[in-house]
């Protein structure tokens, strides 16, 4: 499936569940000097996450433009890219975990018929500023997924935001593909880098917000904030090795090579 197919097939997904399709914004972020460059599709929607109303409603879905530095030191792997796609769907204060992961794994098995066993979701542990996400996990109990399938970590894998210093944040559950290859001689799970579990969705409830002295309090309205990354993504339904490639950057990479001397090298 070409990455296109998939982000029509999700822009349409969304469609059908009430969200208006939004046009992404622009990739160097107007009258925001906080970043150089929009760094995640939540970024340009934070006035509405914290409780400015959207004039397209409460319910949106998007494909946004992205440069992201953060993980520089990783591009170059399998997965990682500096300037990516990331679709998103967004509540701003309608619906919550429930409705959010349960269109996440209809759009998953049903539309893009991705077999239930290769699908592992991790959740948020629990700290002192938040609870563990049993409620979370008992949904994706529901929906089908197993015990042996669900895993929990602590913020650094199952936390997300803010962009800055301050901003909007909040647990997550992520989604992994599980590529079936056997990578690592250790106790594998999806916190492991080995390439044997790719995340391909991470669902953000934006729920609080992160004060200057390091604090945490709770929004005005509870949030999500997904993203799915249409490289990535198409990579792992195509059962591609690498995102380089797919067909956005395989006939660059040929050029590449073949300008270089390096084909078949």
């Amino acid at each position: 499936m070409r990455a296109i197919d998939i982000r029509n097939k999700y822009l349409n997904f969304f469609e059908r569940h009430n969200h208006k399709v939004i046009q992404g914004a622009s990739l160097v972020p107007e009258n925001d000097s906080s970043v150089l460059f929009t760094p995640a599709g939540m970024h340009p929607l934070t006035p509405y996450l914290v409780g400015e109303k959207h004039p397209e409603g409460t319910r949106l879905v998007d494909y946004q433009k992205c440069v992201r530095t953060i993980d520089i030191d990783a591009v170059g792997d399998t997965t990682h890219l500096t300037c990516f796609e990331m679709m998103g769907n967004w509540s701003l204060g309608d619906y919550f975990k429930e409705e959010s992961i349960k269109m996440s794994f209809d759009f998953l098995t049903q539309e893009l018929n991705i077999p239930l066993e290769k699908i592992f979701v991790t959740c948020f542990e629990g700290d002192s500023d938040c609870p563990k996400d049993e409620v979370s996990a008992s949904i994706w109990r529901e929906v089908g997924i197993s015990d042996e399938h669900i895993y929990f970590f602590g913020k650094k894998e199952n936390w997300w935001g803010p962009v800055g210093s301050t901003g909007p944040c909040g647990p997550d559950t992520e989604i992994f593909y599980d590529t079936g290859l056997e990578k690592c001689s250790g106790d594998c799970n999806p916190s492991c880098d080995c390439g044997k579990y790719v995340e391909i969705w991470n669902n953000v409830f934006m729920e609080f917000y992160k004060k200057e002295d390091g604090t945490y309090e709770e929004l005005k309205q509870k949030n999500v904030d997904t993203g799915l990354g249409l490289e990535r993504a198409a990579m792992t339904f195509q059962g591609k090795d690498s995102v380089f490639e797919i067909e956005i950057f395989k006939p660059i990479m040929d050029r590449l090579q073949e300008l270089s001397g390096t084909r078949n090298k």
